[in-house]
């Protein structure tokens, strides 16, 4: 996501096949749409407490959300995310035992699933209950983060230098906390996540309005675009085309799960090859090259209507 400076320029104009137009004036909807999500609360949903080891790190975000005091997390008991989605049901009794033909995600603790309290407004469609996704490379699962479980993994990846020189979170866990929270006592609009595939957490994941970021103000938007940020945690999984696996899989997860949204969107930096060469290998085109305030970037996107081409 990039910071909320207001100018913009672009060193290559997308080209004209990709249907975007250089007209940056964004539609009323957007004001509309951008008025209410200001308005709008978001919950912040506990997970449960997981026993892994991880190793290093990858790719890029581009900006944290505003700083915001969280209020103090309280441990709640965690959803079954492969059992049918509990949101609108009644809660269970405390002696309620689990259903002994459902599989729990070796990654999750077999625990009785709980009831919670969904936004007034979903701006993402409840990415919590998307569920596991087939790749090649094994089933892969978004979670959404859970601070007081993930926070000491994903600041030990946001430490790998190859990490650090374009998140630029590498410290103590606090900044990554700050990063971590600052999202998730948001409005909703972007949502932390951990990438578990078979069972193991490998890789950090953001998913997020693009239409309703700062980033909107850089390139010609259009309501309903979701944009991908990620970095990759083990360097045993870096450089074998996992990446690209994995960015195929989530971004044809979003088109999925979101009938609304028409593109997906990334903006690694420019000097990301590795990164860039990802996204093009998961069907993602080169629009433009984009001068956002922290950083240069290949905005990258995946359209609806390609998706079976590329």
């Amino acid at each position: 996501m990039a910071s909320a400076r207001d100018s913009v320029s672009a060193n290559q104009s997308p080209s004209a096949d990709s249907e975007d137009t250089l007209d940056l004036h964004l539609p009323e909807e957007f004001f509309a749409l951008r008025a209410e999500a200001d308005g709008v609360g978001a919950t912040v949903r506990e997970t449960p407490v997981y026993e892994a080891e991880a190793h290093a790190e990858t790719d890029r975000h581009a900006g944290a959300p505003g700083k915001v005091t969280p209020a103090p997390a309280k441990a709640i008991p965690t959803p079954d995310y492969d059992a049918p989605s509990t949101l609108d049901a009644a809660p269970p009794t405390s002696d309620a035992s689990p259903n002994p033909d459902s599989s729990p995600h070796p990654y999750l603790s077999p625990r009785t699933p709980a009831s919670h309290t969904p936004p007034a407004a979903d701006l993402l469609d409840r990415i919590h209950d998307w569920g596991p996704t087939p790749t090649p490379a094994g089933s892969f699962h978004l979670l959404p983060v859970h601070v007081e479980r993930d926070l000491t993994l994903i600041s030990r990846w946001m430490n790998d230098p190859a990490v650090a020189e374009f998140w630029e979170l590498s410290g103590p866990e606090a900044l990554t906390e700050e990063h971590l929270r600052a999202q998730l006592t948001g409005d909703g609009r972007s949502v932390p996540c951990l990438g578990v595939l078979d069972g193991t957490p490998m890789s950090y994941w953001e998913i997020y309005r693009a239409d309703l970021d700062p980033l909107a103000r850089h390139y010609p938007c259009r309501l309903h675009d979701t944009g991908i940020h990620l970095l990759i945690g083990s360097l045993t999984d870096r450089g074998r085309g996992l990446g690209g696996t994995l960015i195929r899989a989530v971004a044809d997860l979003v088109l999925d799960k979101r009938s609304d949204c028409t593109r997906v969107i990334a903006e690694p930096d420019i000097r990301n090859i590795p990164s860039v060469a990802a996204f093009l290998g998961a069907g993602f085109r080169f629009s433009a090259e984009v001068d956002l305030p922290d950083k240069r970037a290949a905005l990258m996107v995946r359209d609806r209507s390609l998706r079976d081409l590329l």
